[in-house]
């Protein structure tokens, strides 16, 4: 299992945001990478200029308790979301997002509502020191989804 430290995750983003700007060759992931950053704007800049960020803030935490997003977590967790979604695993995730995409309107905004569901079920499971639970991911989109008057595929 591929377990990549913080730099890597930044490294990988910074450079499928340079290829995708220069137009070289995008390789597998990086190219999903490089549309989840497109439909982001907000970071075009920040990733745009490694040299500047890393002098600044290479080893920046973003607490959640200072209210800042961590863009790099932002980005790795639609990677995540839309890996799940393309081998429908945990089973059923795929139709939650598929539901939450016509309550929503985009696959975008489903995927920043699942976030939610996916960060809740890894804060438990590392929290209680068990592995992530799966049913509880589905339970949140399947709650997201029903307050948004949708129903399940």
């Amino acid at each position: 299992m591929f377990n990549p430290s913080r730099e890597e995750v930044r490294d990988f983003l910074f450079e499928a945001w340079r290829k995708f700007r220069t137009q070289e060759p995008l390789a597998g992931l990086e190219a999903a990478a490089a549309a989840v950053i497109a439909a982001h704007p907000e970071y075009h800049a920040m990733l745009a200029d490694r040299a500047e960020f890393l002098e600044r803030h290479r080893d920046r935490d973003y607490p959640p308790e200072f209210g800042e997003t961590n863009p790099f977590l932002h980005l790795s967790m639609h990677l995540s979301i839309r890996e799940q979604v393309a081998i429908d695993q945990p089973p059923g995730v795929r139709g939650a997002h598929a539901g939450l995409t016509h309550a929503l309107g985009d696959p975008l905004s489903a995927e920043h509502e699942m976030m939610d569901g996916l960060a809740e079920m890894l804060w438990h499971a590392q929290r209680h020191g068990t592995a992530p639970d799966a049913q509880r991911y589905l339970e949140v989109l399947a709650r997201k989804l029903a307050a948004l008057g949708g129903k399940p595929p």
